[in-house]
C-alpha cells in the first residue's frame, strides 16, 4: 500500500529542503528531479531513482512511468492534496517528483577524444542545464563545471538539461586554472569561446581532442585564463548584434565540432 504523505510530514520536508537548499544537497548527496519529462527522461538513460512522488491523480495519470522507476528499486508515496503547492519551484507545480542520488563524474571518466565542453563561472542555472542536453545531443565527450558556478543541482539545471545530466559524464571543479592546466596535460586542445577576435569557428579544426571553454554570462573569460588556453574561437554575427547567449554559443560551436567530426568519419 502507496503512503500518503502531508505538509508536515519528515519525508516532505526533506524534499522541500533538498529543492531550496544546497548545503542540504550537498550533505545528503541527493537531488530532485520535477516533472514527469524530466523523470522520464532520467529513467530513459539508466538511471536509478531513490523514491518518486506523485500529486493527486498522478497515479493513475501517469502509471507507466511509475512502473518504471519502481522497477529502479525507487520507492513510491502519494502527496496529499496541497502539498505540491508548498514544495515545488516552478509556477505550475509538477506532478511528478524524484530523488536521486548523486553521481558526480571524474575526469578519469573521458575520453580524451571529441568535444569537451566547459564552463567557468556560470550565474545561471538554465545556461548550465541547456549546456549540458546540448552536448549529449551532440554527441560531446562531457562537461566540466568550473569556478564559483551555479550548483550542478540545482532544480533548474536539473530541468533544463532534461535528463540529459544522466547521460552525459558531467565533472565539478572549484579552481579553472588547474582545470584547464590539466586538461592540456592530458592531451586536450583548449579553445576560449570569446564574443570577438578568435578564429571564426566554423574554420577553426574542432576535429581532434578539443575542449570548448565558455565563461560567465556578462564577463566571459577573462585575461587570466590566457595562458591556460590554445587558440579562442568567434562565432561571426551580423551587425549590430554583439553576442550570443553562452548556453547558444556553446551549443553552436559544439555542433560545428560535431559537424566536422561527421566530415572526416572521426569517433564521436
Amino acid at each position: 500500500m502507496t503512503d500518503v504523505l502531508g505538509p508536515r510530514n519528515a519525508e516532505v520536508q526533506r524534499l522541500r529542503s533538498l529543492l531550496r537548499d544546497r548545503r542540504t544537497r550537498s550533505a545528503e548527496r541527493a537531488f530532485v528531479l520535477e516533472g514527469p519529462r524530466v523523470v522520464g527522461g532520467a529513467l530513459d538513460r539508466g538511471a536509478r531513482l531513490d523514491a518518486i512522488y506523485l500529486g493527486s491523480g498522478a497515479m493513475r495519470a501517469f502509471a507507466p512511468l511509475v512502473q518504471r522507476a519502481v522497477a529502479t528499486g525507487a520507492r513510491v508515496a502519494e502527496l496529499k492534496e496541497g502539498v505540491l503547492e508548498k514544495l515545488g519551484t516552478t509556477r505550475t507545480p509538477q506532478p511528478v517528483l524524484a530523488v536521486a542520488s548523486m553521481a558526480p563524474g571524474s575526469l578519469d571518466d573521458v575520453p580524451t577524444l571529441g568535444t569537451l565542453l566547459v564552463t567557468i563561472d556560470l550565474g545561471d542555472p538554465g545556461n548550465l542545464g541547456t549546456i549540458i542536453r546540448s552536448a549529449e545531443a551532440a554527441g560531446a565527450t562531457g562537461v566540466v563545471a568550473c569556478g564559483n558556478s551555479v550548483d550542478l543541482y540545482n532544480p533548474k539545471v536539473v530541468r533544463s538539461s532534461a535528463g540529459a545530466m544522466f547521460g552525459t559524464t558531467v565533472v565539478e571543479h572549484d579552481d579553472p586554472m588547474a582545470m584547464l592546466e590539466e586538461l592540456g596535460r592530458r592531451g586536450w586542445h583548449r579553445l576560449g569561446a570569446r564574443a570577438r577576435g578568435g578564429t571564426p569557428y566554423d574554420e577553426a579544426d574542432l576535429v581532434a581532442a578539443c575542449a570548448i571553454v565558455v565563461g560567465n554570462e556578462a564577463r566571459g573569460l577573462g585575461p587570466e585564463l590566457d595562458a591556460g588556453l590554445d587558440g579562442s574561437v568567434t562565432i561571426p554575427l551580423a551587425p549590430p548584434s554583439e553576442s550570443l547567449n553562452v548556453a547558444m554559443a556553446a551549443t553552436v560551436v559544439c555542433f560545428e565540432a560535431a559537424r566536422q567530426r561527421r566530415a572526416v568519419g572521426a569517433p564521436r
